[in-house]
């Protein structure tokens, strides 16, 4: 059976739209900006970079955040490998998301070197310093299976009102299963069930200041017990 694919409408030119959960796919402000404040520094990174760090996504999207990631490592000359995992279960066409990624030429170089892998339909791309794989299906079905451990993760589902499937407390205690210890999560979203079940899977969880005009986003580590 073929996983559905995305369905997008453009907004100001350049900002997608999923028609299907009413949201963009990033910020309508500065996506990067959002990626990197929410995600990087959400999870402390660049300083905890080493090789074989993993990072795993709860919502490829338009692979901003693979590219914002990877252009980190390699701006601070990271060492050996990143490693990235991506669970999608709506992928968008390969050229909507290249068109999305045009919208930052400050990451041409990195989305450039990928672009050749996306039209051929690679789901797993592997270079000097990069192990990347996307995990095409529901994370609810799929997450459960993968037999990964992340040091940090990525939960950027679409909105919680409109897009509850991706934040069901079932499906974050996974997240917490498949999170060394030690390791971190980090989202945009500060809503106060997703801290809660974050929480009751075993993270301690902390609300603090979000990017642009959203007041706070979630942090989330895995203590030591």
């Amino acid at each position: 059976m073929q996983n559905p694919k995305a369905e997008i409408e453009w907004r100001d030119g350049n900002v997608p739209i999923s028609i299907k959960f009413d949201d963009p796919y990033y910020s309508l402000e500065n996506g990067l900006a959002e990626a990197r404040h929410v995600f990087i520094g959400g999870n402390h990174l660049p300083g905890r970079f080493r090789d074989g760090f993993h990072v795993a996504e709860l919502g490829f999207g338009t692979g901003l955040n693979l590219l914002a990631i990877l252009d980190s490592w390699r701006r601070n000359n990271a060492k050996g490998k990143l490693k990235f995992t991506s669970f999608e279960a709506f992928p968008m066409a390969v050229s909507d998301m290249i068109r999305s990624q045009a919208a930052f030429p400050e990451l041409d170089a990195v989305a450039s070197a990928l672009a050749s892998h996306w039209k051929q339909g690679a789901r797993r791309i592997i270079l000097d310093d990069l192990d990347f794989t996307l995990i095409i299906g529901d994370a609810r079905q799929t997450l459960p299976n993968w037999c990964g451990m992340a040091d940090a993760w990525l939960l950027d589902g679409f909105s919680p009102a409109k897009n509850p499937e991706l934040w069901e407390e079932s499906l974050l205690a996974q997240v917490f299963a498949k999170t060394r210890p030690s390791g971190t999560a980090a989202s945009y979203t500060a809503a106060g069930f997703v801290r809660r079940r974050l929480e009751s899977s075993g993270f301690s969880v902390f609300r603090i200041p979000g990017h642009g005009r959203k007041r706070h986003m979630t942090r989330a580590i895995k203590a030591f017990r």
